[in-house]
């Protein structure tokens, strides 16, 4: 066997497949064997006769995991086999398809043999159907037609042709074309042999002085026998048919279930989880949002949306443990799934959920308006590429409420991150079976929520279609042709890189196609650097550890072009952000553990027992997966399959801890980036075998094993599957506990949209909103949606001190006292239920601190409703007027001496760079002196790139 991109069973120059065992279906492409079943001159089979042809990747695989014997080859075989048909006296040369209905005593061992063998590679199999096609009687293989003979009747006896010669050879048994699935549950050979066999004629036996005639064939039936109406016995018999027929149609429906019964399960579970969700709330079914608690949406879920996630689940592992890679009804009920778990909230939800889904399209809405961002007003406006871009659709599409858009973008992104995770699996050396639960388990795990209306969630998708180009079209397998060293840690790393790749090899790409890809790739860099602040560097990462570990065919050229894109994007588009604030960017180089503190150890002090129980959920899953990760990868190794690709994946991110907290959130978001390679390795852990070694991996039948078997391989088989499911079961649970556990205040509700449409309507010309906080800070956001309108007009920056006392308002009366004319105090219930299951405040505080608020005589309400409460001052300060809104345009962004150098060193940089990694997909020897000139000038124009972004830090920091 030979070493492709679906893996060799070579371990160490010794083959280790596993031999004897019986069919494993933990792989696909099992397609049906059409055996031709040639009679001999005698009416026997002519099984032993047919010539064993050499087993491709796909039956030798078959044939090893049977273990069925190979057929002998008979060297008396006729070269030149007649196929003898029944002739309508009518019309000869009409062809006939028939169901053979007897069996013949001298193929039974024959059909023993086949049936046995085809029980142990398929149990799912339908029931064996053989068919015979009737030919004319001139149809001759492989010699020229014959003369049929006209048919005796029983009124006219047949006469001796006046052209048959006594040498005439004698004529051959009718043979069938027999398509044979094997049976799903076959009849012992002793129970057949046992049953009477239907009668046959058999042919006479053929002498040496005569020659041997056929066995005389029936008469045809004639037009008016066709036509006479059934009398007497044959109606009666009729009617006895009638229900043998319909239990023959129930019989041939259940075995076929296993191919509509997955489909049907699956609709039927989506259509009972909808109804579940949707409907009034009653005993089972409908969801009621006052029952919400610190378990988060989980518990007000009724009983039947849980039983149609199971019907959904178990209707998956049965398409999985199939034979057969079922690819668009996988994807299906992997959609169904995702639908069920990323879509509850927006079924559930009278609004979009998480609030700060609204400030993104408030972002959305200035650009709309004025064609211009603001950094002034928010950071995130440095990094605009992906307002930018729904500001464009918005407005081309005409576009007024993203209410919708808002509403059904987290479902929408999750069904988009399956498209180019799908194509990621398909470029690994893994089985059906493990690709596809990798799949699952990534729409399981990944309850991280930066799925919404956000530059994260939509970079994410950028970054999973960076990979999968990547692997796709840019993707480098070699093995090791260099000896393994005899000790010391060589000899370790050697064995490693000696090992089966875990990745396919590319090949047959055009340059065009490569040449296209690469500016794909460029371009989609340029959306990331655009958009969001760490989806660059992971992507930028991921490259330079592919070439690092020999996993892609890209030059290092690449690697400096992209760093130099980052780079001048921070220094000449941010400068307006980091001018004043160098800390807040290179503060948290380095502080590792301070990093990973503020993202587990601060995230777990939950002070309500259940809201606590969702936070150690989260990490729970976290550690669950990576244990299935590493377990995964271990497997694998000990196959001999070394998964670099998935290892870097989930390793690479991970470096972002040495960067910053990034607000607190570095750590949600290296999960979120880690997720692809750990539930690829993860998958492992359940079905770490090699596919068949085939002319394509992706049609693999019988899985490898490069170690001998020391269990029952079709129990383990069993067991790797119910495994497998329980994981998914466990997964799915606890994917809503951690993911809709923040429920009770990231849930918005009408109320408190109307609350803040009512400060828009007076914020001429301008408006300041305070928002309750257990202690100031500058990484507490609103819990509420703040800034869908207006960012440039309403200022969401004012924090009002609150206490555990709700007769406490002194905090909140002295911030309003110190804020300008046209100040609002918001209490909503979004922040209320924050207060109480992160910070530990009573039960019914937000009442009592509302009655505390309508008491004061120098406090008005200006708005109420059972959600939200708008108050301001009654009486200001005499004199004082609203202020104007603070300017969203500066007054420039500052500059330094060597700044034009900078930007014409850029220039040259990046054209010289991409002309040399371009020249370089023709081919590693192409143009080397034309490579080496494009260096002697981008290396210089490099370093004066660089020196003048580092002189620009330290100029306008200085200076400003």
């Amino acid at each position: 066997m030979t070493t492709g991109f679906t893996g060799s069973s070579e371990l160490n120059g010794e083959t280790e497949e596993e031999s004897g065992a019986p069919f494993d279906p933990d792989a696909t492409g099992v397609i049906p064997r059409i055996i031709l079943d040639l009679g001999s001159a005698d009416g026997a089979s002519s099984g032993k006769a047919e010539e064993k042809a050499p087993a491709d990747g796909d039956d030798q695989a078959a044939a090893e995991a049977d273990g069925a014997p190979e057929d002998q080859t008979d060297t008396d075989a006729k070269s030149d086999v007649e196929v003898a048909v029944e002739v309508d006296a009518d019309a000869e040369t009409k062809a006939d398809v028939g169901t053979v209905t007897d069996a013949d005593p001298a193929t039974e061992d024959q059909a023993d043999a086949e049936d046995k063998a085809g029980a142990e590679a398929e149990d799912d199999a339908d029931a064996d159907t053989t068919t015979a096609i009737r030919l004319p009687a001139s149809f001759r293989v492989g010699g020229p037609p014959t003369v049929p003979d006209v048919k005796p009747t029983a009124e006219e006896p047949a006469e001796p042709r006046k052209d048959a010669s006594p040498e005439a050879p004698p004529a051959p048994p009718t043979t069938p074309f027999r398509a044979t699935p094997p049976p799903a549950s076959p009849q012992p050979p002793a129970a057949r042999a046992a049953s009477p066999a239907p009668p046959t004629t058999p042919a006479p036996a053929a002498s040496p002085q005569k020659p041997a005639q056929a066995a005389p064939q029936p008469r045809p039936e004639t037009a008016q026998e066709r036509e006479a109406p059934a009398k007497g016995a044959g109606a009666a018999s009729a009617t006895a048919a009638a229900p043998q027929g319909l239990m023959a149609r129930l019989s041939a429906l259940v075995s076929s279930a296993p191919g509509w019964l997955p489909a049907l399960l699956t609709v039927e579970g989506l259509i009972l989880y909808v109804l579940a969700l949707r409907v009034p709330p009653g005993p089972l079914r409908g969801v009621d949002p006052t029952n919400i608690n610190g378990l988060g949406l989980i518990s007000a879920l009724p009983a039947s949306a849980f039983a149609a996630i199971l019907i959904m689940l178990v209707a998956f592992f049965v398409t999985v443990a199939q034979s057969t890679d079922r690819k668009f009804l996988l994807l299906f009920q992997i959609a169904t799934i995702t639908f069920a778990l990323h879509g509850a909230g927006a079924l559930v939800a009278t609004e979009p959920r998480f609030p700060t889904a609204y400030i993104h399209a408030g972002f959305v809405d200035f650009i709309g308006r004025t064609g211009e961002t603001a950094i002034s007003i928010d950071a995130r406006m440095g990094w605009p590429g992906f307002f930018a871009l729904f500001a464009f659709v918005t407005k081309a599409a005409g576009i007024t409420d993203m209410t919708p858009i808002l509403m059904w973008t987290p479902l929408l992104s999750n069904l988009l991150y399956l498209l180019p995770f799908v194509l990621i699996l398909r470029q690994v050396v893994a089985t059906t079976r493990a690709r596809w639960f990798a799949a699952l388990l990534f729409v399981l795990v990944q309850w991280i929520g930066q799925d919404y209306f956000s530059p994260q969630g939509f970079t994410f998708a950028l970054y999973l279609a960076w990979v999968a180009i990547l692997l796709r079209w840019f993707g480098r397998v070699e093995p090791r042709t260099k000896p393994v060293p005899d000790k010391g840690w060589r000899k370790w790393l050697g064995r490693l890189d000696a090992m089966t790749p875990g990745e396919i090899a590319n090949t047959g790409t055009f340059r065009a196609d490569k040449l296209l890809m690469l500016t794909l790739l460029l371009a989609l860099f340029f959306a990331s650097t655009a958009s969001h602040q760490i989806t660059p560097f992971m992507m930028l990462g991921v490259i330079t550890a592919f070439l690092i570990f020999k996993r892609t065919s890209l030059t290092w050229s690449l690697p400096f072009f992209l760093g130099l894109v980052v780079l001048a994007w921070i220094s000449y588009e941010t400068v307006g952000f980091w001018a004043g604030q160098i800390d807040a960017i290179f503060g948290g180089l380095g502080k590792i553990f301070d990093n990973l503190q503020r993202n587990t150890g601060d995230r777990i002090a939950g002070s309500d027992p259940a809201h606590a129980l969702v936070l150690k959920a989260r990490l729970g899953i976290l550690v669950v997966i990576l244990s299935l990760a590493a377990a995964g990868l271990l497997r694998r190794l000990r196959r001999g399959v070394f998964d670099r690709a998935a290892l870097i994946l989930l390793c690479v991110p991970v470096l972002a801890l040495g960067l910053q907290s990034y607000g607190g959130e570095i750590g949600l978001r290296i999960y979120l980036f880690a997720m692809p390679g750990a539930c690829l390795l993860a998958s492992y852990a359940f079905f770490p075998n090699l596919p068949a070694d085939s002319a394509d991996v992706r049609e693999e039948t019988v899985p490898i094993r490069k170690r001998n078997v020391r269990f029952n391989p079709e129990l383990t088989r069993k067991l790797s599957v119910l495994l497998a499911a329980g994981f998914a079961v466990l997964f799915a649970i606890s994917f809503l506990v951690a993911r809709y556990g923040n429920e009770k205040f990231e849930r918005v509700t009408t109320g408190e949209v109307a609350a803040m449409h009512y400060v828009y309507a007076h914020d001429k010309p301008s408006a300041r909103v305070l928002y309750l906080v257990p202690k100031e800070g500058p990484e507490v956001t609103p819990t509420m949606p703040w800034g869908e309108k207006d960012v440039e007009l309403v200022n969401f920056n004012g924090q009002a001190l609150v206490y555990k006392d709700p007769s406490n308002i002194t905090g909140a009366l002295k911030k309003l006292k110190a804020s300008p004319r046209n100040t609002f105090l918001a209490v909503t219930r979004g922040q209320v239920s924050y207060l109480q299951l992160n910070e530990g405040f009573p039960e019914g505080w937000g009442e009592k601190f509302r009655a505390a608020l309508d008491a004061s005589p120098e406090l008005k309400r200006v708005y109420s409703n059972g959600d939200a409460a708008l108050y301001t001052l009654k009486k200001f300060v005499r004199g004082t007027e609203i202020p104007d809104p603070q300017p969203y345009k500066g007054r420039g962004d500052p500059t330094s001496p060597w700044t034009p150098v900078g930007i014409a060193a850029l220039a040259l940089t990046w054209v010289t760079l991409f002309a040399y990694e371009v020249i370089r997909l023709h081919g590693p020897t192409r143009a080397p002196r034309a490579r080496r000139r494009l260096l002697f000038v981008a290396i210089p124009a490099f370093v004066v790139a660089v020196g003048v972004i580092a002189e620009r830090f330290i100029y306008i920091a200085l200076n400003n």
